[in-house]
């Protein structure tokens, strides 16, 4: 099984060095780009179907399409990477940004050459200190290689990298939000249209798409569409690195097939539930997706078969909820997470998320009442989509819509009993 975006990483030992990197064949793409010209390049990655990896899916190559044409707008143009990984459970972006720097570079440059741009940032979370630290290092050995700056390999293409520490806040990895930030105003969504694509930073055309995303640029134009496009099950292209916490055996990430499934994930790689424990259900793409069942486990891991299955794959990453575990307090740790990181833009999300989490807390501590459930499922529709000013608040939902759909008798047996049963004082 091939593992393009992982097979350099050593758990617990340092990255690569350059000159390793190098050995291992890195930065080989550069120069088969710029033998090609961006357009041909921007049809690779079109061909091969990549799919963003962030969570929305969005066919990579499409949007790099839409970038308006050198000449038709004002120069500059702006590429960024959002890492900035906020999502409750995820840390596949972690584990590349630690454990092979070089890659991400390399990734960024060829992406930056297919959609002409000579400025790129790494938008990066804050608390990634390790890894900017090492992102820092390989740029730095990246411009004394000529890898970077200007005139890159006598091709002609300038480009320089800078890294941008976050201040934090989860609305920063919401693309205009980042923007914002990155200009150095609040971090708040803008109204779209205009999308990045034609006005972003600056008032620019930027794009901006997802560490994982940009790992697997340099890889398709070394091997070509076909070859990504062979690695996932099913219809789905490439791999994907997965993830799995809670009570299993095995928690950790992996770099499998895209498509594989939800059981095979948790039972295989996972190791199954910790002994003691049976699984109720599980979140598969970080806390902002809604929940499934056991019956769902042969569901593949792929935008369309996930949604199918009535939930996200978002990043992928997933977490159990085991039956020793209660499910109100299980959500209600979610939306208090939610409720402390909504920008307070717009009034459902600023107002509605925190009386969600008051019901909640009510509910677990044994003070609920049955009109509560009605309230919360009306909660759940007021801050569903059309109804914000951006998808944070339709988010922070879904595990609360699901949790009611599926455990909805947890609910009525904390308000019947005045107490959470899961609590043994």
């Amino acid at each position: 099984m091939e593992r393009p975006l992982t097979q350099h990483i050593r758990p617990h030992a340092e990255p690569l060095s350059l000159a390793e990197y190098e050995k291992a064949g890195g930065y080989r793409s550069l120069r088969k780009a710029f033998a090609l010209t961006p357009q041909d390049i921007v049809a690779m990655v079109t061909a091969s179907n990549l799919r963003g990896r962030g969570g929305a899916g969005f066919p990579t190559g499409m949007k790099w399409g839409l970038v308006p044409a050198v000449g038709s707008v004002p120069q500059p143009r702006y590429f960024i990477v959002n890492a900035d990984e906020m999502e409750p459970g995820a840390f596949k972006d972690r584990l590349l940004l630690e454990g092979d720097p070089n890659q991400i570079i390399e990734g960024i440059i060829v992406s930056a050459y297919a959609v002409q741009t000579e400025k790129a940032f790494i938008f990066l979370r804050r608390e990634y200190s390790l890894a900017g630290k090492r992102l820092n290092k390989a740029i730095a050995g990246a411009y004394e290689k000529n890898y970077l700056g200007p005139n890159i390999l006598g091709s002609g293409f300038n480009l320089d990298i800078r890294i941008h520490s976050s201040a934090g806040r989860y609305i920063c990895g919401e693309e205009t939000a980042l923007i914002n930030a990155l200009e150095g105003k609040r971090a708040v969504p803008r109204a779209k249209p205009p999308f990045p694509l034609a006005c972003g930073l600056w008032g620019r055309p930027t794009i901006v798409n997802n560490v994982e995303t940009v790992a697997n640029i340099h890889h398709i134009v070394n091997n070509g569409p076909e070859w990504f496009k062979a690695l996932g099950v099913g219809r789905e292209s490439g791999t994907k690195i997965y993830g799995v916490s809670g009570r299993v055996k095995s928690p950790g990430a992996w770099e499998l097939p895209m498509g594989t499934t939800i059981g095979e994930l948790i039972e295989d790689h996972g190791g199954g539930m910790q002994n003691g424990y049976a699984l109720r259900g599980m979140v598969p793409g970080g806390a902002s997706t809604d929940f499934l069942l056991p019956k769902h486990l042969a569901t593949p891991m792929d935008f369309d078969s996930v949604a199918k299955a009535g939930s996200r794959m978002g990043t992928g990453t997933v977490t159990v909820l085991d039956d020793r575990t209660c499910p109100v307090g299980f959500v209600h740790n979610i939306e208090l997470f939610f409720a402390r990181e909504s920008c307070g833009w717009c009034t459902p999300c600023r107002e509605g998320l925190p009386w969600i989490v008051k019901i909640l807390h009510a509910i677990e501590n044994g003070r609920g009442e049955q009109e509560d459930l009605s309230i919360l499922e009306q909660q759940c529709r007021f801050l569903g989509p059309g109804n914000t000013f951006c998808a944070f608040a339709p988010g922070a939902v879904e595990p609360l819509q699901s949790v009611l759909k599926y455990f909805r008798e947890d609910f009525e047996r904390h308000i019947r009993e005045k107490k959470c049963p899961w609590r043994t004082s």
